[in-house]
């Protein structure tokens, strides 16, 4: 540091990371006036703040110490660049207006869940926010759910709609309120967004205390849709089989899983088993869905998640929440996304009264603008490794570091189903929140809001930054399509390998940079050669790759309908090992013929097609799906993964058969003998023919990518894929990949699944030395 010994010292200090929206301006007055420095910090255009301090070696100092070690607990400094300024003898410190202008990117701030100190005022009489469903501080409260724009200035976001009163305008400009000093987000009942509550028909209901008339509803059997922070949620008791029920059939989902969310840790032991980890996650400011096993003896209806061992589970998130959840009898709800089948949740009270009004009786709604949609997050344990299944509240939109700087931004527009598209630049990875299945046209439509938003925020465009374009290679995506109409923009255009997307994702997240050996598990994904591919191993860098291995392709008889009806599945397989004769003999005995919509007649076309040409697919997903239906798991495919689940969840308890293992020819894993070898395991128990098959399987992918790695320079063996999250199949690839001296590394930030191919294709373009 330069000292001007007549003067002082001068410093401008640029920071960048998670220093928006979290108190951080406030925190760096308060240490300023306790260090004794002058000068002003303010808001930039890239997310990022500029502080200028002047004054003492020992004030300069000191103020730096405690920027590191005393910033607020949302915080997160990522840069720090500190720079000689010239002398110009500040007599006090200010908080400037922001400025538009960008020196540094930073993060847009994530969603955070309601503090503890915002909650004892919400229950405390005395307190002015009594009762406030809306209370929030420096360190809590919605934050990129309701910002139009950065800088993170209240005119930027939806509460620029609510003017402060007199008394929370005194918080906000008093320097020693810790919480409410320059927090954009605070308001109180005199001044803040306000509740209401009407039918499905759009009358008003009479109510003091709209909270306590929505929980009394919900109690009597009612169900409730409820605008949150992101989007609406639908309520319901969630240990009443009647309700569930009608639920399901008014939301036309017959068995795909409801979330859940409960009061407090209390409840949460009452009905599942959770350890501390658990717990920590749970509590964390993210607060996402957590899937955990349930507990014997809890009353806990069947119809949250028929077929499953498991159920996602939340805690409240705003004071909104806690306080309904507090006047339910149970404390513990069904709160599930408030949409129509197919449909992207409702952000606003048109939508909730368009498609909702057939699915719930009432409806609480709220004025303040749901400016971003923003589903809930989700994990899951998979072999003891913590997982995402979907990224959104609370962890978007926050980058991911790259191993190394692209040499242009690029923008990346994910795969089709449970997507999320990408900006990226320099080192970083910004992913969209959640979006859906972009083959619906609003989800489409949303994923090009949220890329535009981005794109703006960080300064890229086609006319002057030229990034390039990512798309999966195949070649009826939608998301494709978006890409290939905004290459006529200028934009060069690049195709990626599903599955190379896949593993790339966890090497970038892993910052692996030399040659390494990658598991790709999934649903589908299209192959260079025209056949679907779904269980590769792959040798990999960051510009090439090369298919070494994998599963045996089989027939899928009727394309994407083998999909939804795995018996037609199971028909592919066994037309590679058996007569057609045997193999009705085969579905009569299991009572399978029926399990089709077209019974007899459709196992006739299924046969026909299996024998003529029917599309090839090397899917582990597709495989599993067969197994799962002849062995009278699931016979319908209603959501992403659901033989497959269902699968995992029958597996629980199971045991290793005696002869149970899959030969491999040419590195192709013959999966149609491990069929035959089911076929052999009839009168076994089912847990352990389940358990069995997706152990070996894993075993089997492990064992043929350690051969393979061992020709390289790497301690690693990468797994992604939507079928990387299966804890049994990961044991059994760790199992085999330990044995041989290597560790599986997994997808940790980014989803395994569709969710994180973008930034797989992102890391696609990167180029570094090591690469072949």
């Amino acid at each position: 540091m330069e000292m001007n010994e007549s003067k002082g010292s001068s410093f401008v200090i640029r920071a960048s990371g998670i220093v928006q929206g979290v108190g951080f301006r406030p925190f760096v007055h308060r240490i300023a006036r306790k260090s004794g420095v002058k000068g002003y910090i303010r808001n930039m255009g890239g997310g990022e703040v500029e502080i200028k301090i002047e004054g003492s070696l020992l004030s300069v100092t000191n103020f730096i110490k405690m920027l590191f070690m005393e910033k607020p607990p949302p915080a997160r400094l990522e840069r720090v660049v500190i720079e000689n300024s010239q002398f110009e003898d500040y007599k006090s410190f200010f908080i400037l207006p922001s400025k538009k202008e960008k020196k540094i990117d930073s993060i847009i701030p994530p969603d955070i869940a309601v503090c503890d100190d915002c909650l004892r005022e919400v229950y405390d009489p005395k307190d002015r926010h009594f009762r406030y469903p809306f209370n929030s501080c420096a360190w809590c409260g919605p934050r990129f759910s309701m910002m139009r724009d950065i800088p993170y200035d209240r005119e930027n976001t939806a509460m620029k709609e609510f003017p402060l009163c007199k008394e929370c305008t005194r918080e906000y400009g008093d320097p020693d309120n810790i919480r409410r000093f320059h927090a954009q987000g605070i308001s109180c009942p005199n001044c803040g967004p306000s509740l209401w509550l009407e039918d499905n028909e759009g009358r008003r209901i009479s109510a003091d205390d709209p909270i306590s008339e929505a929980a009394k509803l919900i109690d009597s059997g009612k169900i409730v849709a409820i605008k949150g922070v992101g989007g609406y949620h639908i309520a319901s008791l969630a240990t009443d089989d009647d309700v569930i029920e009608r639920l399901r059939e008014r939301k036309e989902r017959p068995s795909k899983p409801f979330a859940l969310m409960a009061l407090d840790l209390s409840v949460v032991d009452k009905h599942f088993i959770a350890d501390d980890l658990a717990k920590e996650i749970l509590r964390s400011p993210e607060r996402p869905i957590l899937l955990l096993e349930k507990r014997r003896g809890s009353n806990l209806s069947e119809l949250i998640a028929p077929g499953l061992n498991t159920v996602g589970v939340m805690l409240p998130y705003t004071p909104l929440h806690h306080m309904l959840l507090k006047e339910t009898r149970d404390r513990i709800l069904i709160m599930t996304s408030g949409n129509k089948y197919g449909k992207p949740m409702c952000t606003d009270e048109r939508c909730a009264r368009e498609r909702l009004s057939k699915i719930v009786d009432y409806m609480l709604h709220h004025n303040r603008e749901i400016v971003n949609r923003v589903d809930d997050s989700v994990v899951r344990f998979t072999s003891g490794h913590v997982t995402m299944l979907r990224r959104g509240r609370g962890y978007a939109p926050a980058w991911i570091r790259l191993p190394k700087e692209l040499k242009r931004p690029v923008i990346a527009f994910g795969a089709e189903l449970q997507n999320t598209g990408a900006v990226a630049f320099s080192d970083k990875v910004v992913l969209t929140q959640y979006i859906g299945d972009t083959n619906e046209l609003e989800n489409l439509e949303f994923m090009e809001k949220m890329i535009d938003f981005f794109m703006s925020v960080y300064g890229i465009s086609c006319s002057e930054t030229k990034p390039i374009l990512v798309a999966d290679l195949h070649p009826t995506y939608a998301s494709r399509k978006i890409a290939e109409r905004w290459a006529t923009q200028g934009c060069e255009l690049k195709l990626i390998q599903h599955h190379y997307a896949h593993i790339l994702s966890v090497m970038a997240e892993s910052r692996i940079t030399s040659r390494s050996v990658g598991i790709a598990i999934d649903g589908l994904g299209y192959g260079d050669d025209g056949t679907f591919w779904g269980g590769e191993v792959m040798i990999v860098d960051y510009n090439s790759y090369e298919r070494v291995g994998g599963l045996r392709p089989q027939p899928m008889p009727g394309g994407d309908r083998a999909t939804e009806y795995p018996v037609r599945m199971l028909i592919g397989i066994l037309s590679t090992f058996m007569s057609e004769n045997d193999i009705l003999d085969v579905l009569y005995r299991h009572d399978l013929v029926n399990k089709l919509p077209g019974g007899e007649l459709e196992v006739a076309i299924s046969l026909r097609q299996a024998s003529r040409g029917a599309p090839l697919i090397s899917s582990i997903g597709r495989f599993l799906d067969a197994v799962s239906s002849y062995l009278g798991i699931c016979y319908r495919r209603t959501y992403e993964g659901e033989p497959s689940m269902k699968l995992e969840a029958a597996a629980t308890g199971g045991k290793l058969l005696d002869g149970v293992e899959v030969p491999t020819y040419n590195e192709r894993i013959d999966t149609s003998r491990l069929m035959e070898i089911i076929l052999e395991k009839e009168g076994e128990e089912i847990k352990d023919i389940a358990y069995s098959v997706l152990y070996v399987l894993g075993k089997s992918l492990g064992s043929l990518a350690a051969r393979k790695a061992s020709y390289l320079d790497t301690s690693y063996i990468l797994v992604s894929g939507g079928a990387a999250v299966n804890s049994i199949i990961v044991r059994g690839i760790e199992d085999s990949a330990e044995e041989k001296g290597f560790k599986v590394k997994l997808n940790t930030s980014a989803p395994p699944g569709d969710g994180g191919i973008a930034l797989g294709q992102v890391a696609s373009q990167l180029e570094l030395e090591d690469d072949l």
